[in-house]
């Protein structure tokens, strides 16, 4: 399927000093929520960190809105105008009492509304008028704030980083109803990033997905055609040595094994006692992670 990215990136590298970034190429379709998946120390907050601006030491190329470079982002206002940022770690400061964190979002973003914020606190439960510290409030509550003022902005897209990580099941519910909502304003023009390390509560709302693995890019696509990339694969415990040759995951037990294959090498599983169905988004994601990942898959006790 094509479409048209609202952020494209060429040969991005960020190196640390045990860790390096190293991505070629990265599209974010223009009109979608697009699901940045992988797990922890994949690299997914260091892509997004510079994607928003946040980290400038990198090498490679940006472009935003099919016009702006990653030079452009910092120096006309336009470009993080339209972007939105919520990320991880000291968002606010430490010593930002709510009330302050209202009126310096008010102060920092020409688009920030304040009375929609307030709305949007009062609808999430959190206050937004408080002298309280901020960093006295639940991680919980911490994330609704954030996102409170995120989506009090007038922007283009949204880069989320982990947003449902601390939240209960119903606020990730009512998340996927915000990007959701995001995503209808101005005719279809808004989009949205956000990072998971757990996509089974976000995977509702996730029209793209891309799979970070040890710093690389191992997998992207529209979540329903990675659904028909990918087939799961069931078999009895006698037809498990011959399916492991084809198979892209297996998981064994007792009395049989369950795995994942690419959809176009069913054809070599032909004449083995094998039941296929489609996967969810999830167990797409479990598979590309396990099959690029450097923890050991194997058993550990």
């Amino acid at each position: 399927m094509e479409f048209k990215s609202c952020i494209h990136g060429e040969n991005i590298v960020k190196k640390y000093k045990n860790f390096e970034l190293n991505v070629p190429v990265v599209d974010i379709p223009q009109g979608f929520a697009t699901a940045l998946i992988g797990e922890n120390g994949a690299g997914k907050s260091t892509l997004l960190d510079i994607l928003a601006g946040i980290k400038l030491d990198y090498k490679g190329n940006l472009k935003f809105f099919d016009k702006f470079d990653d030079h452009d982002r910092e120096v006309n206002p336009e470009v993080k105008n339209r972007i939105g940022y919520e990320g991880t770690g000291n968002y606010y400061l430490p010593s930002w009492t709510i009330k302050q964190g209202r009126e310096i979002q008010s102060l920092l973003f020409d688009n920030f509304d304040e009375k929609k914020y307030i709305d949007i606190c009062n609808k999430l439960e959190v206050p937004a008028d408080d002298g309280k510290k901020i960093s006295d409030l639940s991680d919980g509550n911490n994330m609704k704030l954030k996102l409170a003022g995120v989506f009090a902005r007038k922007t283009d897209v949204l880069l989320l980083d982990e947003p449902a990580s601390p939240l209960d099941p119903l606020m990730r519910d009512k998340l996927c109803e915000m990007i959701r909502s995001y995503l209808l304003l101005d005719e279809g023009n808004k989009s949205v990033l956000f990072s998971t390390h757990n996509i089974a509560d976000m995977e509702a709302v996730t029209d793209y997905a891309i799979i970070v693995e040890n710093g690389n890019v191992v997998e992207s696509g529209f979540s329903e055609e990675l659904k028909e990339k990918y087939t799961v694969v069931k078999g009895d415990k006698k037809d498990e040595e011959a399916a492991s040759k084809v198979l892209y995951t297996i998981t064994s037990n007792n009395f049989g094994f369950e795995g994942m294959a690419l959809t176009k090498d069913l054809e070599a599983l032909k004449g083995l006692d094998v039941v296929t169905e489609m996967p969810t988004l999830s167990q797409v994601c479990v598979a590309v992670m396990k099959h690029n990942s450097k923890l050991y898959t194997g058993s550990i006790l």
